[in-house]
């Protein structure tokens, strides 16, 4: 006679629930792999993914067998229940190990789908063959092959979401599938389980098996170990986001001082100019009160226009000091045009010495943005010194450099840098900002990579299109100070 169980749907839903909270720290786990530092902590990071899925997958399977209620008491073989544990970890280890190698193909990536496919669908029929009681199992094929369909096809989706980016949110999605993936095999594979029962009815707990007390303990034990399998994942990915941080301030100060070298002899001309004019005219206003009689007004003339000028270099050496010290991130309300117009300032001399015409476009009345100042000028900074490199190879009469700024279709505020050099093919427009890619002959290529990391930092985006004429534009969006306030970014 074939019986037919009912669920639990508040079992149910625990089951999809430890799903996805296993799913979400294996694949943080396992991200680790391909980052560890030797073979050690390599291999440590992927037993730990491959213990936490498998565990994962063993402790969603059998709170959903909790779920399912038949008319009779059953019980698990403990070997065989141990054996579907064993399975789900070893597989999910070769998953693991397959997609975390160097260079990510899709036949490896189609691998460690079937890898992690067999985690999940092998585990589920290992456990239900460890089923002890007064039933028989058989299957339905089709929904046997759908099964396992689901499971390699969605892990394999699973695991290219996963691994292609490090976006929490991309990471979070990835969990969701891979959630998906072991409960949609488990409900269909038990769809495809027919339960006949036997003749006579007998006790199900038999030497050697687990009763329903038993498998609530050990499910507990499984699942308190991807508790602390998660604290420990948080805890080291918080410590990494913060040593990141700091070393990108580093690097970013690094790259500011680099920059303020190589401009120092056009920076000290623009220096000297404010110096060597309030001279002039405090001699003037010596030679004025020497004579006879003394003209005051004009003393007084020549000794304002020489406070004018000392305040002139005052400004300019207090900009250099600002991009030059090392000071902790602060985010601040501040207008994005005034910032470019002191940077400009800065570069007047470089500009000038190598024949460039620079104009601006600078939009009235933008909002305010948030950011930290010193960070968003050395942006800016690298901008124009990289625009004015690349166009000292063109004519003279062609040097041309134009800085505009304005809104984009999301209401952020908008900063384009557009010159008129030699330019580039869209190829290197897509790579322009990756770590240690240039088009210079003795670049470094982080002096652009450092600027993507500080744009993105502020919640915006930089990007570099060819223009129609020569030269190429670079462009980068940032929130303005009330969309940074409304998404959680507002100052601290």
């Amino acid at each position: 006679m074939v019986v037919t169980g009912t669920y639990d749907p508040y079992l149910v839903a625990l089951s999809i629930l430890v799903a996805g909270f296993a799913s979400y720290t294996a694949l943080d786990l396992g991200g680790n792999v391909a980052l560890a530092q030797g073979p050690t902590h390599r291999r440590i990071w992927l037993a730990a993914a491959a213990l936490t899925l498998g565990g994962g997958i063993w402790s969603m399977h059998f709170v959903a067998m909790l779920a399912f209620v038949l008319p009779m008491p059953m019980s698990y073989d403990v070997g065989l229940t141990v054996l579907s544990l064993i399975l789900a970890i070893l597989a999910a280890s070769g998953g693991f190990y397959v997609i975390s190698r160097p260079g990510v193909s899709r036949p490896r990536l189609v691998l460690s789908g079937v890898f992690m496919g067999i985690a999940i669908s092998g585990m589920h029929y290992t456990g239900m063959a460890a089923m002890r009681g007064p039933v028989e199992l058989s299957y339905l094929r089709l929904w046997v092959a759908l099964s396992v369909i689901i499971a390699i096809g969605a892990a394999t989706v699973s695991l290219w979401l996963a691994f292609r980016t490090t976006e929490a949110g991309q990471k979070l999605a990835a969990a969701i599938v891979m959630g998906l993936a072991i409960s949609g095999m488990h409900y269909t594979g038990m769809r495809a389980t027919v339960f006949t029962a036997h003749a006579t009815m007998q006790d199900a707990h038999e030497d050697g098996t687990l009763d329903r007390t038993g498998l609530v303990l050990a499910i507990a034990g499984i699942t308190l170990a991807d508790l602390v399998a998660l604290f420990a994942s948080v805890s080291k990915r918080k410590r990494a986001d913060e040593a990141l941080r700091q070393t990108q301030a580093d690097l970013a100060h690094i790259q500011r001082v680099t920059t303020m070298g190589e401009l120092a002899a056009s920076i000290s001309h623009e220096v000297m100019q404010p110096l060597g004019a309030a001279v002039t005219n405090a001699q003037a206003a010596l030679r004025l009160l020497g004579a006879q009689p003394p003209d005051l007004d004009e003393v007084r003339q020549a000794l304002d226009r020489a406070v004018k000028d000392g305040r002139r270099a005052a400004e300019i050496i207090g900009r250099i000091r600002t991009l030059i010290k090392k000071e902790p991130l602060r985010k601040d309300a501040l207008e994005v045009n005034e910032a470019i117009v002191e940077v400009v300032a800065l570069t007047r001399g470089q500009v000038r010495k190598n024949n460039v015409s620079v104009q601006t476009q600078l939009a009235e009345g933008l909002p305010l943005i948030q950011g930290d100042r010193v960070q968003l000028q050395q942006v800016i900074l690298n901008l124009i010194v990289n625009a004015v490199e690349a166009m000292s190879g063109v004519s003279e009469g062609s040097r041309g450099l134009l800085i505009g700024t304005g809104k984009d279709a999301s209401d952020r505020v908008l900063v384009a840098v557009q010159d008129s050099g030699p330019g580039l093919n869209p190829e290197s427009c897509e790579r322009l900002f990756d770590s240690f890619y240039t088009t210079k002959p003795g670049g470094m290529g982080m002096g652009l990579s450092i600027c993507r990391s500080i744009v993105e930092a502020h919640g915006g985006r930089i990007w570099s299109t060819p223009n129609a004429g020569p030269g190429i534009t670079v462009q980068f969006t940032l929130p303005t100070n009330d969309q940074a306030m409304a998404s959680g970014m507002g100052i601290s």
